[in-house]
């Protein structure tokens, strides 16, 4: 890990910025900057970017910051600044795809599931974007199916995480024995095993609705990163210029 480099600085800092803004505007800045989806009326197209610098608590940003000065730091000493930068930014926007991909398919899961109980679209999409909802809904549908198609309208994304995924991708792929120390097991783990499992859990969670790290997590958005990550590193060592630097 050693020095923080500067890309990793820089983002840092923004990240705090941004952390000490919300902390004084609340509301106002996750209205603006979170990632919001596209058919609701809070949606803008530069929160694809700007969510990467939004948290939802103290503790959310310190282990993303922890992560990005500890596995980030190696990559950008490894690639320069501006290749850094460039891998960063496209990670969390690729995770901002897949999780609005997934999204979608949530929103129009449950959107059928109603119309084809009689309700018509055009009501439904008036209770929603008013904010609100119908308890006969549940009536009609699966709890699960009308918790995701509102999750998906209402529930905006917030965090570096997708970002960081792809982050902790290139640094298995490029230090793959590494030893990480962490602090819930008691021997040190390779990255090449515990990067893979970190992602599998994720992926778990996503799938089966079963969160491992807790409530309030956008797996998808993890895996998303994770797996733009890869495509990056793949397509560079097959075109021989993973590790060469970019100018600085």
């Amino acid at each position: 890990m050693g020095r923080i480099t500067d890309a990793v600085k820089h983002l840092i800092i923004i990240n705090v910025l941004f952390f000490v803004a919300t902390q004084l505007y609340g509301d106002q800045m996750y209205q603006w900057f979170s990632l919001w989806f596209p058919k609701n009326e809070n949606f803008e197209l530069w929160q694809m970017i700007s969510h990467m610098f939004m948290h939802g608590g103290f503790m959310h940003i310190l282990f993303n910051m922890y992560a990005l000065w500890a596995f980030g730091s190696p990559l950008e000493r490894m690639w320069g600044r501006n290749k850094f930068f460039f891998f960063y930014f496209s990670a969390g926007i690729g995770a901002a795809l897949i999780h609005t991909g997934v999204n979608y398919y949530y929103f129009n899961q449950g959107l059928d599931a109603l119309v084809n109980s009689g309700i018509p679209k055009e009501q439904i999409m008036d209770i929603i974007l008013g904010g609100k909802y119908s308890p006969s809904w549940y009536d009609v549908a699966s709890k699960s199916t009308i918790d995701n198609f509102l999750g998906s309208f209402n529930t905006p994304a917030v965090g570096a995480s997708g970002a960081i995924y792809g982050v902790l991708v290139a640094f298995g792929m490029s230090y793959p024995n590494s030893e990480l120390f962490l602090m819930f097991i008691p021997v040190p783990v390779k990255a090449k095993y515990f990067i893979p499992v970190l992602i599998g859990l994720d992926l778990f969670s996503g799938v089966t609705g079963y969160s491992i790290f807790g409530n309030g997590i956008a797996h998808f958005a993890h895996v998303g990163g994770a797996l733009f990550g890869f495509i990056m590193m793949w397509y560079w060592k097959k075109n021989q210029f993973n590790n060469n630097r970019w100018d600085r």
